[in-house]
């Protein structure tokens, strides 16, 4: 749009705001960044991202750069004061997304790779040391007001997104109300670079003791995080000092000697969200939308989760494939999710933090008689889903089959004929998936809405199968593959070559799959022939025009 600095203004430059800067950029949109500091801050703060985050920054083109710096978690138990082990998480496998189901990190780290990348493309701006102080929304814009030193300036986009933390300034600014379920716990936490290498056995560690609630896990390679429960009685300013911190590390022979202590600081988990994510051209995400207790190991992972369903959904707005009103899903998806995430973190954070000798007690009575089996031992939550907005229902609003879900992803051949991971061959965007051939049911009109939806119709071919077209009539050639990601081409052909995903569809009773660009479930179909009918509610949802 002419005479505006950009198309997204993004307040705030950390793993959240970064992420979706890069997201927007690789779509060619431009994005202005606004940071209130002027240099990255140099201490750990988040440790944990699980196998979808993985996967997202795979899908950012950041799969080499986001494993150099992070290492997968292999186990993580949760003991008590005399040492039995109440729960067990096996963690020694990749997750449903195909990369590593844990995997620890520092954020310094991780914020320089993003940082790096975002910088690569022409199309972002980051403007450090720059503090939004005022937003006023017009009609097809908003323009920001920033204080830089002495003096200010304006800056005018399209929309505004606030990924500028817990204390954001553009949530006070979007008049939202805040839900708090009032958890409230102090904890220290403390960073330590170990002078020499250990193996920390089990890698992350949970001490549920009454007399002081623990956690010990992998800060990232090198790394490693103490946290401490602040106990009753016990004041903050007493806590917070190096003195404590080394008393406190003791136990596990860590000293100034062998030591580094690169932070000690106390939070204070929380459990919280805002009521409202988005007004008219505003929008928040990550911490600005959301608080939650650290036990789960969501936060990060939940704001990362805001920008990869925010990007995709701005990208059709700003291209002008569908309405502004989509925007309004971002919400109504993102909340019912992340309040999944707060109840989990919150349900464990509830039995870690107790300090009565009697109920803990009883807690471990109950975990040891479950086998130490999470799926026994621990508060029953419902699985996460995304709420209303672009995910098939029927008559009464409630999601049809996997809508809503997270799809899994499996391995396919590779340009070299290797197996690769789905999205690494295929690319991302919207894709329909089927081991049929989907041509009979996609008539001419759907294919072309299908194109400027930039969506990919991949058929699974079996490599074993030598009556499948996909297999090349010389066996002497390597198997027909996909082509590459990046290029615009609808129809695709990708070889299963384990079987995963044949195995997955016939198990859950699908002949046809769509998923959207954040790798989450539009629908299924169990007959390709409802494939038209599922695609029209699609675009009848996105409010682009209908396939006929």
């Amino acid at each position: 749009m002419a005479g505006l600095d950009c198309d997204v203004l993004i307040v705030g430059y950390g793993p959240v705001g970064q992420l979706l800067a890069i997201l927007l950029a690789r779509r060619g949109h431009r994005v202005t960044v606004l940071e209130r500091q002027e240099r990255p801050y140099p201490r750990p703060r988040a440790v944990h991202f699980d196998d979808e985050i993985a996967r997202v920054f795979a899908a950012a083109g950041l799969a080499e750069e986001i494993a150099a710096i992070s290492q997968p978690s292999r186990e993580y138990d949760w003991r008590n004061a005399e040492g039995r082990t109440l729960l067990h998480f096996d963690w020694g496998s990749a997750g449903p997304s195909g990369w590593p189901d844990a995997n620890m990190f520092s954020q310094p780290q991780l914020e320089s790779v993003l940082a790096a990348a975002a910088g690569s493309f022409p199309n972002v701006e980051v403007r450090r040391g720059w503090e939004a102080i005022a937003l006023t929304e017009h009609g097809d814009h908003v323009e920001a007001r920033a204080r830089f030193g002495a003096g200010e300036r304006g800056v005018r986009a399209r929309y505004v997104v606030g990924c500028d933390g817990a204390n954001s300034f553009v949530r006070e600014r979007l008049g939202t109300a805040v839900t708090d379920l009032g958890f409230c716990y102090d904890w220290l936490i403390l960073d330590v670079i170990p002078h020499e290498q250990r193996e920390w056995k089990p890698f992350n560690l949970q001490i549920c003791d009454p007399r002081r609630p623990t956690t010990v896990v992998s800060g990232g390679p090198g790394r490693r995080r103490w946290e401490f429960m602040r106990l009753p009685g016990e004041t903050i300013e007493e806590l917070n000092t190096e003195r404590t911190a080394w008393r406190l590390l003791a136990p596990w022979d860590l000293t100034p000697d062998n030591a580094d202590l690169e932070r000690h600081t106390v939070y204070t988990f929380q459990a919280r969200w805002a009521d409202r994510w988005r007004n008219g051209r505003i929008m928040i995400a990550g911490d600005a939308a959301h608080l939650m207790p650290p036990f789960a190991g969501q936060g990060m992972c939940s704001g990362v989760r805001d920008a990869a369903n925010l990007a995709w959904k701005l990208d059709l707005v700003l291209s002008d494939r569908a309405g502004d009103a989509l925007l309004d899903t971002y919400t109504s998806e993102r909340l019912a999710h992340v309040q999944n995430a707060i109840g989990m973190s919150r349900a464990l954070g509830n039995v870690i933090c107790l300090t009565d000798p009697a109920a803990a007690a009883a807690r471990d009575e109950v975990m040891l008689t479950a086998g130490a089996r999470p799926e026994l031992a621990l508060p029953p939550v419902p699985p996460p889903i995304l709420g209303p907005g672009i995910r098939h229902a029927g008559a009464d609003g409630e999601p049809v089959g996997p809508a809503g879900q997270l799809s899994p992803q499996g391995l396919v051949a590779g340009p070299d004929g290797g197996a690769e991971r789905f999205d690494q061959v295929i690319g991302t965007g919207f894709v329909i998936l089927s081991a049929a051939d989907l041509s009979p049911v996609l008539d001419e009109a759907c294919r072309a809405s299908l194109r400027r939806l930039g969506a990919r119709v991949v058929r699974l071919a079996d490599p074993a199968d030598p009556a499948d077209p996909a297999d090349p009539a010389d066996p002497a050639e390597p198997p027909a593959r996909a082509q590459p990601a990046g290029q615009d081409q609808l129809d695709q052909v990708a070889v299963d070559v384990d079987g995963f995903y044949r195995r997955w569809l016939r198990a859950a009773g699908y002949e046809v799959i769509v998923v959207r660009p954040d790798f989450y479930f539009f629908g299924a179909a169990a007959d390709a022939a409802r494939l038209p009918a599922l695609l029209r509610d699609l675009f009848a949802r996105l409010g682009m025009p209908l396939c006929r």
